[in-house]
C-alpha cells in the first residue's frame, strides 16, 4: 500500500509504512474528538441558556449574545486561523486552539456574570477558528489514499454533520441531570482525550522559510466577515431596514469585494483565489454553504415544535434527533468510498439535496398534535441520509488537490462557508417564520388555539423556504459541480515517529 507519511529511510520502508498505516486511524479519532467539540458546542449551549439565564439573570434582550458572542469571534477568524495553520504547523495550532478553547470552555462553567459568560463565549469563537481549520487541513495531508480518504472524509463528516444534533441531545442529558454550566465543562474532557493524542501522535512543525501573512487581507476579510455574520444577526432581532443592520450587511460586502481585489495584488495572499476559483472545491463550498442556511430549519424550529408544542423534555427532544444522527452516519460512511467512484460527485451531492428536500417537504404537515412515527421521523431519516452523503463528499471536495501549504486556508473556508450560511438562514428564516406567525394571528380570531396555529404556521413556513433551498442546492451544484472523484491534496509527514 502507498503512503506519503513515511519519513525514514529506505531500509525501513515497509514497517514505516505499517506504522503509518495503524497511526493515521487514531490520528483520524483525535481531529474527530475535536471537530465533534468545535461543532456540538454551536447547539448544547442552546439548551442550557434557558437555566444559565435564570441562574446569571440576565435579560432576553441579552440573551442572544451568549450564541452571537461566539459566531462572530469563529466567524470573523476561521480564513486567518486557517492560514496561521499553515505558517506555523497545523499541529502547533492544533494544540494552542484546544488548550484555548479548554480554558475559555472552563471560565464560561465558571461564570459568574453575564458579561464573564459572553468573554467566555467569544474566548471559545476565538480558539475555535484555529482548531477547526487545523483539524480538516490535518485530516487532508495524512489521507492521501483513494480509499483510505474517502473513508476518513465519510467518518469526518459524519462528525460534522451530526455534532449539532449530538449537542442537543448532550445539552438537554447535562443541563436537566447536572446543571447548565457543565454544557460548557464537557469541553475539558473532549480537550484532554484530543490533546494526549495531538502530543503523541503528531510530529512538530520544522520551519523551512520564515512565515509571511498578508495584514492588509487579514483586517479586510476579518473585518469584512464580522460585519456580515453581525449585519444578519441584528437583522433577525432589529428587522432588515434597520440603519445598524444595511450599515454592517453594506459594510461588509463592500469590505468582502475590496479583500478579493487586495488577494489579486499581493505577493502572498491570505486566501489565494486559485483555491476557490477550482470548480471542484468552489462548488464544495457552496454546497456547504447552501446546507448551513437549511439546516438551520431542522434545528432550531423543529426543536421548538416538539418543546413548545409537543411539550417534549429537552433530553426527549434530543433522543428525537437520533435517527437523523444514524442516517447521516450511514451515508456519510458509504457515499464517499462506495458511491462516489461509480457516480461522481456531482450525482451524489444534488442527490443528496433531493433527499434532503424530501425530508424538508415531509415536515410541511405536522401540526399541533402531530405523532412522532408518521410526521418527524420519516422526515429525519431522509435529511440524514441525504445531507450526510452531501456533506461529506463536498469536505472531500472542498480540499481536493490543493498543496500542502494551502491545506489550512482552504479547509478553513469549509467552516466559514457553513457558519455564514448558518447567519444568513437564522436571520432570514427567523424573519420568514416571524411574518408567516403575524400574519396568520392577525387574520384569525384572537384565543389561545389561534397562537398555538400561528406556531406552527411559522414552521412550516420556514420548512417550505429550507425545502426550496435544498431543491435550489441540487440544481446549482448540477450545473457547478464536475461529475469526478475529488483528487487528493499533496500530503506531508505529519506522524510522530
Amino acid at each position: 500500500m502507498t503512503t506519503t507519511l513515511d519519513t525514514g529511510p529506505k531500509s525501513s520502508a515497509d514497517s514505516g509504512r505499517r506504522g503509518s498505516h495503524a497511526l493515521r486511524w487514531w490520528v483520524l479519532a483525535v481531529l474527530g474528538i475535536a471537530q465533534l467539540m468545535v461543532v456540538l458546542d454551536a447547539t448544547i449551549v442552546n439548551i442550557a441558556l434557558p437555566a444559565a439565564q435564570a441562574d446569571l439573570g440576565f435579560g432576553d434582550g441579552d440573551r442572544q449574545w451568549v450564541i452571537t458572542g461566539y459566531a462572530l469571534a469563529f466567524g470573523s477568524l476561521l480564513l486567518l486561523g486557517g492560514r496561521l495553520s499553515d505558517l506555523f504547523g497545523r499541529r502547533n495550532t492544533f494544540i494552542v486552539g484546544l488548550v484555548g478553547f479548554a480554558v475559555a470552555s472552563a471560565v464560561g462553567g465558571a461564570a459568574t456574570s453575564f458579561e464573564m459568560l459572553v468573554a467566555a463565549r467569544v474566548g471559545q469563537g476565538v480558539f475555535g477558528a484555529l482548531l477547526a481549520p487545523a483539524a480538516l487541513s490535518l485530516l487532508t495531508v495524512t489521507f492521501t489514499e483513494p480509499k483510505e480518504r474517502a473513508k476518513a472524509f465519510g467518518i469526518f463528516g459524519a462528525v460534522a454533520g451530526t455534532g449539532g444534533a449530538i449537542g442537543l441531545l448532550l445539552g438537554g442529558v447535562l443541563t436537566e441531570w447536572a446543571s447548565w454550566r457543565w454544557a460548557m465543562y464537557v469541553n475539558l474532557i473532549f480537550a484532554a482525550v484530543a490533546l494526549v493524542g495531538a502530543v503523541l501522535l503528531l510530529a512538530k512543525h520544522v520551519a523551512t522559510s520564515r512565515p509571511k501573512l498578508d495584514w492588509t487581507g487579514t483586517v479586510a476579510v476579518t473585518v469584512a466577515l464580522f460585519g456580515i455574520v453581525y449585519g444578519f444577526s441584528h437583522a433577525e432581532s432589529n428587522g432588515w431596514s434597520d440603519p445598524t443592520t444595511l450599515a454592517f450587511l453594506i459594510g461588509g460586502t463592500v469590505l468582502l469585494a475590496a479583500f478579493v481585489w487586495i488577494e489579486t495584488k499581493v505577493a502572498h495572499p491570505l486566501l489565494p483565489l486559485r483555491i476557490v476559483a477550482d470548480r471542484t472545491r468552489g462548488a464544495s463550498y457552496l454546497t456547504v454553504f447552501i446546507m448551513g442556511i437549511g439546516m438551520f430549519a431542522i434545528f432550531l424550529f423543529l426543536t421548538y415544535y416538539m418543546q413548545l408544542t409537543l411539550a417534549y423534555t429537552p433530553i426527549v427532544t434530543g433522543l428525537a434527533f437520533l435517527p437523523m444522527v444514524a442516517g447521516m452516519v450511514a451515508s456519510s460512511t458509504t457515499a464517499p468510498s462506495l458511491l462516489l467512484p461509480k457516480v461522481g460527485a456531482k450525482v451524489i451531492i444534488s442527490g443528496g439535496f433531493l433527499v434532503a428536500a424530501a425530508g424538508m417537504l415531509w415536515l410541511t404537515q405536522i401540526g399541533l398534535d402531530s405523532g412522532y412515527v408518521t410526521h418527524i421521523l420519516p422526515a429525519l431519516v431522509l435529511l440524514g441520509l441525504g445531507l450526510g452523503g452531501a456533506m461529506s463528499v463536498a469536505f472531500q471536495g472542498s480540499t481536493a488537490g490543493v498543496q500542502h501549504e494551502d491545506a489550512g486556508v482552504a479547509s478553513a473556508m469549509v467552516n466559514t462557508s457553513q457558519q455564514v450560511g448558518g447567519s444568513i438562514g437564522t436571520a432570514l428564516l427567523s424573519t420568514i417564520a416571524a411574518s408567516a406567525m403575524t400574519d396568520y394571528v392577525s387574520s384569525h380570531q384572537p384565543g389561545p388555539l389561534t397562537v398555538a396555529q400561528g406556531a406552527i404556521e411559522s414552521y412550516t413556513t420556514s420548512f417550505w423556504w429550507a425545502t426550496a433551498t435544498f431543491v435550489l442546492g441540487a440544481i446549482v451544484i448540477g450545473v457547478l459541480m464536475p461529475n469526478t472523484v475529488p483528487a487528493p491534496a499533496e500530503g506531508e509527514p505529519v506522524l510522530a515517529h
